[in-house]
């Protein structure tokens, strides 16, 4: 089986979903092709990655600077299919730009069969069956998959060898200029500015007040996005699906609903009736379909937002980057202008028991405390690679994101890669005995002690 794998340098480093899929497809494959975009410096990454027996292709010409996903997407897809792959692997998402769109829009581009967020699969010389987090499905090749961060990158042996990195420009793959970096880019990036999204005033209490803020916190249900409502409104909003006809009411004069199809009937939905503005849910569903529908329609998507904005003409999308230490403002060229915007309400349990690496030593206790309050049990990341909980249960820009009623972090720090997945949550609650730690900048109510000292 020929693979291929599209990853992305970042500050040096593969994030630790790309690492996750260069290993599976080394579990499936000798024949492994590695294949980035970026600048030259990246080579080193890749060459460190031919130790491994992979071959290494990397992109990179001055003509691919500033491409949003629809750009990165397209020229990907040259390169795949001047290689040739019966199975693509890529990662769920890159840290950086958190959108996971590249994946399901090169699908598209390529007319493979595409499955995302992958947590387990089993392959053949026929068909590839997986276990994703929206269900089990079965694809035949050719086929795309992203995955979650599901494996670890094995280690070179001592003695392999480097090989040679192909390097490639845009006339190596017969790129249309037009259609690269910025210039194909039809989202773009208006400004930047630090984020104070998730940020929250933390209230302290004392460990037999616990019950009744947790009541409390089901009684009122945050609404994340911004509630403000534009002073000059767009005439006219499109919806696919009910879930962000709230959000189109700050920026919408008339919102219409498109129900829920496959992303080649939405396509011709959205181009038969003309749709300049369209928002979808950045659910799982939305957050794979709205790319495939962007590559069919060859426009801009804007992932993930938190915040809708507009002067009558155009529309403003706010979204976190950086592991949500900076917000941007982006607005999209071309029409359809699309955006996926993040649910006030995510379909997670009422109640979340986040735990810490710390709390290792009395998780049974905890896992029983959860039960005692109907909540469901959830960890950091410090405490899944240590082994104690499944990676289905992290929390976090390498886990997942949240959007419960009350959020529960007991002995959590509150690193960025944890707190970016609480902004849909409603109250949190942080139970750390360390006064200064992180998390309770991101905390309705903090309790500063131990586990032990609250729920023994």
């Amino acid at each position: 089986m020929k693979i291929v794998v599209c990853v992305k340098e970042t500050e040096g480093e593969l994030s630790p979903f790309d690492q996750s899929a260069v290993e599976c497809a080394l579990e499936l494959s000798d024949d492994v092709t590695v294949i980035s975009m970026g600048r030259p410096s990246a080579k080193d990454v890749l060459l460190r990655l031919t130790r491994l027996g992979c071959k290494a292709v990397l992109l990179t010409d001055s003509a691919f600077a500033g491409a949003d996903t629809l750009a990165t997407a397209y020229a990907l897809s040259l390169a795949v299919k001047r290689i040739g792959a019966d199975l693509i692997i890529c990662g769920r998402q890159s840290v950086d730009g958190d959108t996971a769109q590249t994946g399901p829009a090169l699908a598209t581009m390529l007319g493979y069969s595409l499955a995302t967020n992958v947590m387990d699969f089993k392959a053949d010389e026929e068909q590839i069956t997986l276990s994703t987090r929206m269900g089990e499905c079965t694809l035949d090749y050719p086929a795309l998959i992203t995955v979650e961060r599901i494996r670890n990158l094995r280690f070179a042996k001592l003695r392999s060898k480097l090989d040679e990195v192909e390097v490639l420009s845009a006339q190596d793959i017969g790129a249309d200029i037009s259609r690269c970096g910025l210039k194909g880019s039809p989202t773009r990036v208006m400004k930047t500015f630090e984020s104070a999204v998730g940020k929250r005033k933390c209230k302290f209490i004392q460990p037999n007040e616990l019950e009744d803020v947790i009541q409390e916190g089901l009684k009122k249900r945050a609404e994340k996005l911004a509630p403000t409502v534009s002073q000059t409104p767009l005439t006219l909003v499109w919806c696919v699906g009910e879930e962000v006809v709230s959000a189109a009411k700050t920026v919408a004069k008339e919102i219409k609903v498109i129900p829920r199809d496959s992303a080649e009937r939405l396509a011709e939905i959205i181009k038969e009736k003309g749709c300049e503005f369209v928002l979808w849910p950045a659910d799982l569903w939305g957050r794979s379909v709205a790319p495939q529908v962007q590559a069919l329609l060859d426009t801009g998507l804007c992932a993930d937002c938190t915040a809708l904005e507009t002067d009558g003409k155009d529309l403003f999308m706010y979204r976190p980057a950086f592991s949500g230490t900076l917000t941007a403002k982006i607005r999209c060229a071309t029409r359809p202008a699309m955006a996926t915007v993040r649910l006030a309400s995510g379909g997670d349990a009422q109640v979340i028991l986040s735990c810490g690496k710390g709390v290792k030593d009395i998780l049974p206790q905890m896992e029983a405390a959860a039960n005692n309050m109907g909540a469901q049990l959830a960890g950091s990341r410090g405490i899944v690679d240590s082994g104690y909980m499944p990676y289905s249960a992290q929390i976090g820009l390498t886990g997942r994101s949240v959007g419960c009623d009350v959020y529960i972090a007991v002995g959590i720090s509150g690193a960025v890669h944890h707190t970016c997945a609480l902004d849909r949550v409603g109250t949190v609650i942080a139970i750390n005995p360390d006064k200064d730690a992180r998390i309770f900048e991101y905390a309705d109510y903090g309790i500063v002690a131990s586990a032990e000292e609250v729920f023994l």
